[in-house]
């Protein structure tokens, strides 16, 4: 039943369509499909920026500042100061010592040597620690290993940083990636907060009792305001040096998941079904005809593939050979999500199975 039923498909196809009849070597490009590429097999190392290194300061990192003049408490300054978006760190007394992109001992001289030209101290010994590094927060959702939301190094947040947090992409990710940073609700800072850190009696002038940026109330954090990006990782070779992904903090990764049509396969194949369509890989007709359990006549040659897409008023059908198909890498076309694939009936194959039929009415098994 199964393989008449394939012979009125292909009827159904091809009524009222000869313009969009056509054979493997005659078929317009248009209609080719579209090679399948995996999105794990990608060299995705073109994702990664620049990134800072972990000992180095960033805006936003935390640090404490010890400041040793003599031995006892009094000639000691302790802060804790975080680092602005200038780069700077202010420090009680001594003011703003720009400390982005230094090294911890670095620090340690720049703001010995800021201390000595303000005259603060001749020779003070100075501690730098780094106490909290600033992170960006990224949401990472799709088809990754591990869905969730991580904790980046700021000065080391990239998509690509993003996706190996989330364990990988997945078996089934398509080539697409968008990039989400979903804004900023509009809010009005708060007041002075109470000093970061303080050790010591007022007046001493050498500890931190109150130290804060001013700001005046009212002021807008930042906008909001949503941004996307799509990303093609198939395209990753055209990305210039300088276009890198850089994510900020509360930045949303949606990876594409695929879930390819389904392919059916008809007419005189052992198995004929619809069959899933391999997610990141390439499937040809002849691959087809084995999932479906191969040849059910050893006649068979003729095959249809009807190629149906969005806005097309009639679907094309490619008529095809199979024992060109087993020789020739053009007549073994390749498939695209949503193709029927149809062994058709021929005299030949009509032939065989009418003999079979008498054979096996006579002697219950003749072939």
């Amino acid at each position: 039943m199964a393989r008449w039923c394939a012979v009125i498909v292909i009827m159904a196809a091809g009524s009222g369509c000869a313009n969009n009849k056509f054979t493997a070597r005659s078929l317009p490009r248009r209609y080719h499909a579209m090679p399948t590429t995996n999105a794990k097999t990608i060299d995705l190392t073109r994702l990664a920026s620049a990134t800072l290194q972990n000992d180095l300061i960033n805006k936003g990192d935390v640090i404490e500042v010890n400041i040793s003049a003599g031995l006892s408490a009094d000639d000691t300054i302790e802060v804790v100061s975080r680092v602005n978006d200038r780069g700077d760190a202010s420090l009680p007394h001594v003011g703003d010592v720009p400390l982005e992109g230094l090294e911890l001992e670095e620090a340690e001289a720049v703001i010995s040597t800021a201390c000595i030209e303000r005259g603060l101290f001749r020779a003070p010994h100075v501690t730098v620690t780094m106490k909290r590094p600033k992170v960006n927060r990224v949401t990472v959702v799709g088809a990754v290993e591990e869905q969730g939301t991580y904790e980046l190094r700021s000065g080391q947040t990239d998509l690509l940083a993003a996706l190996v947090a989330a364990g990988g992409l997945a078996e089934d990710a398509g080539t697409v990636v968008e990039i989400r940073h979903p804004g900023y609700r509009k809010t009005r800072r708060p007041p002075p907060a109470p000093p970061i850190a303080g050790d010591g009696e007022p007046g001493t002038g050498h500890a931190l009792t109150a130290h804060t940026e001013a700001e005046p109330a009212g002021t807008t954090v930042k906008p909001a305001s949503a941004e996307t990006l799509r990303v093609d990782l198939t395209s990753l070779t055209n990305i210039s040096e300088g276009n890198r992904f850089e994510l900020d903090d509360g930045t949303v990764i949606m990876v594409e998941r695929r879930d390819p049509q389904p392919i059916q396969v008809l007419g005189l194949v052992r198995k004929p079904d619809v069959y899933d369509f391999p997610v990141g890989k390439n499937l040809r007709v002849l691959d087809a005809l084995a999932m479906a359990g191969g040849i059910d006549s050893p006649v068979a040659n003729k095959m249809y593939v009807i190629r149906r897409r969005p806005g097309m008023n009639e679907p094309a059908v490619i008529q095809l050979s199979l024992s060109k198909a087993k020789r020739d890498g053009i007549e073994n076309l390749l498939l695209e999500p949503g193709d029927t694939v149809s062994v058709e009936q021929t005299p030949s194959t009509i032939v065989l199975e009418a003999v079979r039929m008498i054979g096996f009415g006579m002697s219950g098994r003749l072939f």
